[in-house]
């Protein structure tokens, strides 16, 4: 291998280290803890009061003690392990297979000046019983030290494939090593590769024997075989994606180059029959996603011009440009949600702004709308965009002021009308507030060391969202409280005071929380069986432990929870520790009829019961857990709901292209620079006159009868676009950043400058972590130690930035 491959090589390796670190993934099959250096024994100190701008006198929470039998309970289905004579720095965890109780857990040691070499220890231990009791089973991978930034690659579904790449020497000749197991982990087989994997391996979706990976020479791999033989499917690649079926698409060097100078000159490829023959789907290509089923590419029709973004709903065969404003250099498109009927697209504002406009789009992914006016999109990478999952049509983020501030909005109809968030009746705002509302921390709030946790929901709880908030004009820097809505985001309770660690367990019958300190020994968790309501305390050991993440199985079916974290010893040392509880004996009636009731999602009661609870074009009643019932909701829990259409109203459209709808204002008005235009677009190569008095229907909205305003699209029998720009891609973003990374790493290794990386990461803008921008009241208490030093595993893909930015 020679010098500068070498170079390249490792340059690739702490790029995809910085990205699993850093980055969070849709994916909640995987947990990473990680612990701080032990320096000093820690010793208890007080707790600093914490809260919102509101006064604490005001909140009273509702804590109690377990009762004794019910802690006796407790105990006898508490399970304590303690991994002995494990010093490792970092802890990764993932469940095998769905409702299994299979849980293999990673512990690594390594220092960052050993990425260069063949250093480091890992060890990899299984559990059958939900993580109650765990097997060192290092011997059957040989004792070989595992890559943390590789993490433990689960297969998808029930499976039962676990793939483990070795960090082998990168002089190697014959390339790198992975672990592959049939069995869910019970017996490995190791495979000699010809060459060193770039990142994670890539499942396909619904064949797991068929792999695809990059190498660290940027040479595209696969298998079909799990890993046994591996064919070359294509050099110089920059990004890659499995499509529909068995297509996959690529991006490559036209002049068989790796120069951050070419993107804006790539080619888009694809092939359908995993190799054999490859056709271009697109030329001048800056980047490409594949989303939902739309293929997004970014499009450089003139080399110094802003690029254009197309898009294709038959994986590339045709293509439109989407009507979208065009980007320049700095600027970026991120896809921030997608389905098969819609699409939420950020368009960066020109400039280091750290904000864009989020526009939505028709069925199609063609015409789009205003939705919501500087959207926060941070330089680094960070949105704050949160589908709640547990109602239809939720959707929370937030927005940054001219004045600098930070605040919270919501939208109940898929971004049609956005609202500031309801504060909780109960609290109040300081005197000199001028829109007192409660204020949602997300992706934003944890890279700047805020808050600990993003928002939580899920289908199966429904109507149910916890986060980290606060009450007042606009998010400030005092550490967070713990906030939760039973109604999908109508009405919010104050539960808990300070940052949290939380979870559902039993389909929202049952919440579980842990405070969340950096450096005081906790031993007690928090539940509550009442949506938040009141909580009771239950100390899970007699050794307190340095708290590092709870883990629970995907989804929220299980009644176990793991508490992980470790208890420092003399000197650096420290020895993990897991307690998982089941609450499957505390709770040990099966819910039965009556302990459900009938609820209407999205009611508002403001006396109209027409249109009560009409979103999105119909209403839906929900058969979900009464508060005040305390039983198991159990494994087959289905949710129950009914659907009635409603009557069209003006709430059930967004606003047409080239209009816009105000704040708190169901009206659509037209933009000024489209007054006295004519609405043209193109759509397969054929112009289009759209006539439009400003309204059309929500994509999936089912409404019928009603409000009907006049909307048609004529041809005008002429041409438009070129072959050129009827092109598009697929691989979510971060796939698409790491080779002109590795490429400027090699630079940054000469001038050591680091933020140089940083910057190309970010799509040449250089991060800028906006302390500023976040109120800081006088009372100010924020101790910079803040961190969540939890987060997911990376998907298969070189995660260096947003998972979904198209630039």
């Amino acid at each position: 291998m020679n010098s500068n491959l070498l170079i390249l090589t490792c340059c690739l390796r702490i790029i995809a280290c910085l990205a699993i670190d850093s980055t969070g993934s849709v994916a909640d099959r995987s947990r990473t803890f990680v612990r701080k250096e032990v320096k000093q024994q820690f010793n208890p100190r007080v707790k600093r009061d914490v809260g919102s701008t509101s006064s604490s006198a005001e909140f009273s929470p509702c804590v109690s003690p377990v009762s004794i039998q019910d802690f006796n309970k407790l105990k006898q289905n508490t399970h304590q392990h303690v991994f002995i004579d494990d010093d490792g720095s970092s802890v990764v965890l993932s469940w095998v297979g769905d409702g299994t109780g299979i849980i293999l857990v990673l512990t690594i040691f390594n220092v960052p000046v050993t990425w260069f070499f063949d250093q480091g220890s890992s060890r990899l231990y299984r559990s059958e019983d939900s993580g109650k009791t765990f097997e060192d089973i290092s011997n059957v991978i040989k004792n070989t030290y595992i890559r943390k930034e590789f993490g433990i690659n689960v297969g998808p579904s029930n499976s039962q494939r676990v793939i483990l790449t070795a960090d082998v020497a990168l002089t190697r000749e014959q390339g790198g090593r992975i672990f592959t197991s049939l069995d869910s982990g019970k017996s490995f087989h190791f495979v000699d590769l010809a060459f060193h994997p770039g990142q994670p391996i890539v499942y396909h979706s619904s064949n797991p024997d068929y792999l695809l990976v990059s190498s660290i020479d940027n040479i595209l791999w696969l298998s079909v075989d799990f890993g046994k033989h591996w064919t070359k499917i294509h050099e110089n690649v920059q990004a890659f994606s499995w499509g529909p079926g068995i297509t996959i698409f690529f991006s490559t060097h036209p002049n068989d180059t790796l120069d951050a100078d070419q993107r804006g000159e790539l080619l888009l490829k694809r092939t359908e029959d995993l190799g054999r023959t490859f056709s271009t789907v697109s030329n001048n290509l800056f980047s490409f996603g594949y989303i939902g089923r739309f293929l997004f590419t970014s499009i450089v029709k003139k080399q110094g011009e802003p690029r254009a973004l197309y898009v294709s709903s038959d994986q590339g065969d045709t293509f439109n440009q989407a009507q979208l404003p065009l980007a320049t250099k700095e600027q970026f498109y991120s896809v921030l949600e997608a389905d098969d009927d819609m699409i939420f697209m950020h368009v960066d504002e020109p400039g280091d702004t750290d904000f864009g406009m989020v526009y939505t789009s028709d069925d199609r992914g063609v015409l789009y709308s205003k939705s919501l006016e500087r959207h926060l999109f941070a330089a680094s990478g960070k949105s704050d965009f949160t589908n709640v999952t547990s109602l239809r049509g939720v959707y929370l983020t937030n927005v940054l002021d001219e004045d600098g501030s930070i605040r919270s909005v919501i939208t109940y109809d898929r971004g049609g009308e956005w609202n500031p968030l309801n504060k909780p009746a109960d609290l109040k705002c300081a005197s000199d507030s001028k829109r007192c509302s409660l204020h949602i921390h997300g992706e934003y709030s944890i890279s700047n060391q805020l808050a600990p946790m993003l928002p939580l929901s899920d289908p199966s709880a429904v109507g149910l969202i916890i986060a980290h908030g606060s009450v007042g004009d606009a998010i400030t820097a005092v550490k967070p409280d713990v906030y939760i809505s039973d109604d999908g985001g109508y009405s919010w309770m104050k539960t808990l005071e300070g940052p949290h660690h939380y979870t559902i367990l039993d389909s929202g019958g049952l919440i579980v929380a842990v405070e969340y300190y950096t450096d005081i020994p906790i031993k007690t968790v928090k539940f509550s069986t009442d949506e938040g309501q009141c909580w009771q305390l239950y100390n899970f050991t007699d050794k307190p432990i340095i708290f590092a993440g709870l883990a629970s199985e995907p989804g929220t079916k299980t009644m176990n929870i793991s508490i992980w974290g470790y208890m420092p010893e003399a000197g650096y040392r420290a020895t993990w520790v897991s307690v998982t509880i089941d609450f499957e004996q505390l709770l040990t009636r099966d819910c039965e009829d009556d302990d459900y009731v009938n609820w209407l999602a999205h009611s508002t009661d403001e006396g109209d019961i027409v249109n009560d609870g009409c979103v999105l074009g119909y209403k839906e009643t929900f058969r979900r857990l009464k508060k005040k019932s305390v039983c198991i909701n159990g494994r087959d829990y289905i949710v129950e709901k009914e659907q009635n259409p409603c009557l069209c109203t003006k709430l059930d459209y967004m606003c047409d292209y080239g209009y816009y709808r105000q704040e708190n204002s169901s009206e659509c008005v037209e933009q000024p620079d489209f007054k006295d235009r004519q609405l043209e677009f193109c759509l397969l190569g054929n112009e289009e006159l759209l006539m439009t008095t400003g309204y059309r229907k929500i994509p999936g909205d089912k409404c019928a009868g009603g409000f009907s305003p006049k909307r048609t699209e004529e041809q005008m029998n002429k041409r438009c676009g070129t072959a050129e720009q009827i092109q598009t891609s697929k691989s979510k973003e971060t796939t698409i950043m790491l080779a002109v990374s590795a490429v400027v790493m090699m630079i940054a290794l000469v001038t050591g400058v680091f933020l140089i990386v940083r910057k190309y990461v970010c799509g040449g803008r250089i991060l800028s972590y906006r302390y500023s921008s976040l109120r800081e009241d006088d009372d100010r208490c924020i101790d910079g130690e803040l961190v969540a030093n939890e987060t997911n595993a990376g998907r298969g893909f070189r995660d260096d930035s947003d998972e979904d930015l198209i630039e």
